[in-house]
């Protein structure tokens, strides 16, 4: 094996488009491993587990730039393709006058009403921070900011009448404009508050297959409907969508929330002066393919089931555990919700009971489901709906296990999302499903797709690619998590 590392000081870029760089060059033909990242603490114990040995004095302000290939050509030919796809994103320098870009947010912000924070969690409040100061709303994509932060973060945007949407606000949509992880939604009269990226998203895609568009999708971050945050950005959000003229209708979506927590929300809601449709999901709450039903209706329009590429019927009765493999929390949860009142404890890193938490390796006996996007797996790595080399990888060895009858993941179109996921994905739904078949066993994978027509990564294609894999797929996740509970019923 060839390798080659370097360390470029200064080469300052965020952690998405590295993250993107670092999936394309590893793609690239003959090339093993690639890491393009900033030398953060993190990065450098990724850089060690390669194999390679800590570059002295890099610090997290410096890029380093990893790569192992099989020969010296495709090691060439893989460093050569990150200067290529740094170059494609290089952002312009300066507004034409010859003067030097901005090099900090504040002078940066001339003219501008919202900033969008994507730098390392530890560093993302006082840029934020920063942006409150200069008089603007902040958008926090950043993930791993500490709890005391955002707390200090929206009490000094209340004070100032601005909005701190997130941390980990994954998804939003402000006038039109995708942020974050976006798919191509129409505009429309129904505006979003959303404590939650993927509920979000499907969500919106649900309404758009209906017809419905979106005037504004406001994300808060997961954490926002906690005891300890107390919904302060869902409330300012309700507030500035009642006073927004493009939107007639709003609907407040989140992963489960603290009770006293929502009960605050569901009274604002009321005195809010629009229609307001809740989707907080917890035990016997609606789904979230229930509320976008209910928002079409409330529009007057007519609803259709979402759309399923089915495959044909076993031949034989489904035997084993339910293996729910997901990128998106919230579809996680609602998945989780949904068999546990049937299937009964459903193990999770993001257990909706104490006593259901699974271990660190993440393996227990049973039905359990994976959040693969939870803060824990993604410090240092690609998010899920960005590289879905983990799942993929879970996906065969269930395949393998002799307890597992049923495999449930989420696959999630859009911006910034994976520019082909049923190109990783189907070849491990087949390795999967062969493996099982080996042995006498007949696997069922189900794929909960969101998405929308207009997305890049083309959504029909996308679900008649997973399909021919061996995969039914459905477009809402709730129906989807109910076919797997059916089949694991038998």
């Amino acid at each position: 094996m060839n390798r080659h590392l370097q360390v470029r000081p200064g080469a300052y870029r965020d952690s998405v488009s590295l993250m993107q760089v670092s999936q394309r060059v590893g793609a690239q033909p003959g090339v093993v491993a690639a890491l393009v990242a900033m030398a953060t603490e993190l990065n450098l114990e990724l850089l060690a587990g390669m194999g390679f040995s800590a570059p002295g004095g890099a610090s997290a302000n410096d890029m380093v730039v990893a790569v192992e290939a099989v020969d010296d050509d495709a090691l060439s030919a893989a460093v050569r393709q990150v200067d290529v796809i740094l170059a494609e994103r290089q952002e312009p320098r300066g507004d034409g006058t010859g003067e030097p870009a901005p090099r900090t947010i504040r002078a940066a912000s001339h003219g501008a009403t919202l900033a969008l924070i994507s730098t390392p969690g530890s560093y993302a409040a006082a840029d934020a921070f920063e942006a409150l100061d200069a008089g603007l709303d902040v958008v926090i994509f950043s993930d791993n900011v500490p709890l005391a932060h955002e707390i200090a973060l929206k009490d000094a945007a209340a004070r100032r009448g601005l909005l701190v949407m997130g941390p980990d606000c994954g998804t939003a949509v402000v006038a039109g404009v995708g942020l974050g992880f976006a798919n191509v939604v129409r505009p429309g009269p129904v505006g979003v508050v959303a404590a939650s990226g993927t509920g979000a998203q499907q969500l919106m895609c649900l309404l758009d297959a209906a017809g419905v568009g979106v005037s504004h999708c406001l994300g808060v971050g997961g954490r926002d409907l906690s005891a300890e945050v107390g919904a302060a950005s869902t409330l300012a959000a309700l507030d500035l969508l009642a006073a927004d003229s493009a939107t007639e209708r709003v609907i407040v979506v989140s992963k489960p929330p603290a009770a006293e927590v929502a009960a605050h929300v569901r009274l604002r809601a009321s005195q809010l002066g629009l229609p307001v449709d809740l989707a907080l999901l917890g035990p016997g709450q609606p789904t979230l393919t229930d509320a976008a039903e209910r928002v079409v209706r409330g529009l007057g329009l007519s609803w259709r089931d979402p759309q399923v590429w089915s495959t044909p019927e076993p031949r034989r009765p489904r035997a084993g555990a339910l293996r729910g493999l997901f990128a998106g929390g919230t579809l996680c949860d609602e998945a989780m919700l949904i068999a546990s009142t049937r299937l009964g404890p459903v193990r999770s890193n993001i257990p909706l009971e104490p006593e259901w938490r699974l271990p660190d390796d993440l393996r227990a006996d049973g039905h359990l489901m994976i959040d693969f996007g939870d803060d824990r797996l993604t410090r240092g790595r690609p998010h899920p709906m960005i590289d879905n080399s983990l799942r993929a990888q879970r996906l065969v060895e269930e395949g393998a296990d002799p307890t597992c009858g049923v495999v449930l993941l989420d696959v999630v179109l859009g911006h910034g999302a994976h520019p082909d996921p049923a190109a990783e994905l189907g070849p491990a739904i087949r390795r999967a499903q062969d493996s099982a078949a080996e042995v006498g066993r007949d696997l069922a994978v189900l794929v909960s797709l969101v998405g929308t027509a207009a997305d890049p990564q083309d959504l029909v294609r996308q679900a008649e690619t997973l399909q021919s894999a061996g995969a039914s797929v459905h477009l809402s996740n709730a129906a989807a998590a109910r076919a797997a509970v059916d089949l694991v019923e038998g």
